[in-house]
């Protein structure tokens, strides 16, 4: 069981509304979708682009259904843009977030992601960053962590389909490249199990050095249909490749023990990206919401 005391769960609004096919719930409000989050039992959310701008507004809408902004999503752009652009719009994401209260910062390198793209994401166009682009990244990655850590934040990196850090040999090179006091990991089941990778391994190696948890379960017959025919990453989630946990064939009790053993402390966060039309949102966060106390005790 995971201990309430350390572990709190968080839902993020991608089931409502999908920021990067804004067609995917774009019927559903900002509001519909935090008050469902408190209904279903959450005590926690993500940020997403129908969230309101302004802080107080936002944090009123929060405070009054019980929710905490835990995390928001960084495109670092290090690859594709001057270095200080990159770091100057993190300094302004990073104080956004602090002033919601928000001490979790997960980013993940798109200066040459794929993931938004209609390419086969199994396909070999997935960025393989040369030596010097890993300098440059790694070297925006700690900078990014020093400027999380001035304000008692901490910062991670998503590993990511599409992405430079996709495979376990990318995910090791850039946990072994980076400051390891400056710059953590945000695990995903369900981007691991997707790329063919199992997610055990992974976080039995890094749950030291996790600071932030995504439960995204994965329906394989989808995976394997999206390889066979060469989807792109976003068909692939319009075809249901992604669900919540439990309903899916990810095997989350070994995921479940290994936190628990070593005394994770921290957000863990539903992630399941689906089509608001073909899985009623509410209803699968309440799905989620009764999977999870049921395995965790949370």
């Amino acid at each position: 069981m995971l201990d309430p005391n350390k572990v709190r769960l968080a839902i993020a609004p991608i089931g409502w509304t999908n920021d990067d096919m804004p067609d995917l719930g774009g019927e559903n409000t900002f509001e519909q979708c935090v008050s469902e989050m408190a209904l279903a039992g959450f005590k926690g959310s993500e940020i997403g682009n129908k969230y309101p701008k302004d802080v107080e507004v936002l944090r009123h809408k929060l405070d009054v259904r019980g929710l905490t902004i835990c995390n928001a999503w960084f495109s670092s752009l290090f690859i594709s843009q001057p270095f200080d652009v990159t770091i100057e719009q993190f300094i302004a994401h990073r104080d956004r977030l602090y002033a919601l209260g928000a001490r979790v910062i997960g980013a993940s390198e798109q200066g040459d992601s794929i993931q938004g793209k209609d390419l086969n994401i199994f396909g070999d166009q997935k960025p393989h960053w040369t030596d010097a682009q890993w300098d440059t990244v790694v070297r925006g990655y700690n900078e990014m962590g020093r400027l999380a850590r001035e304000k008692g934040m901490t910062l991670t990196c998503h590993h990511h389909m599409g992405t430079g850090v996709q495979t376990v040999e990318e995910i090791d090179r850039f946990m072994e490249s980076v400051d390891p006091e400056l710059v953590f990991l945000l695990f995903d089941s369900g981007h691991l199990t997707f790329a063919g990778v199992d997610p055990v391994p992974v976080l039995k190696k890094y749950v030291s050095r996790i600071r932030h948890v995504h439960l995204k379960d994965v329906r394989l017959p989808i995976r394997d249909q999206a390889r066979k025919e060469g989807w792109s990453f976003l068909t692939a989630v319009r075809q249901g490749v992604f669900t919540v946990p439990g309903d899916g064939d990810v095997d989350f009790a070994p995921i479940f023990r290994i936190l628990e053993e070593s005394g994770y402390e921290g957000w863990v966060v539903v992630e399941a990206e689906q089509d608001p039309a073909k899985a009623n949102p509410f209803e699968y966060a309440v799905k989620a919401r009764k999977y999870i106390r049921e395995k965790t005790g949370l």
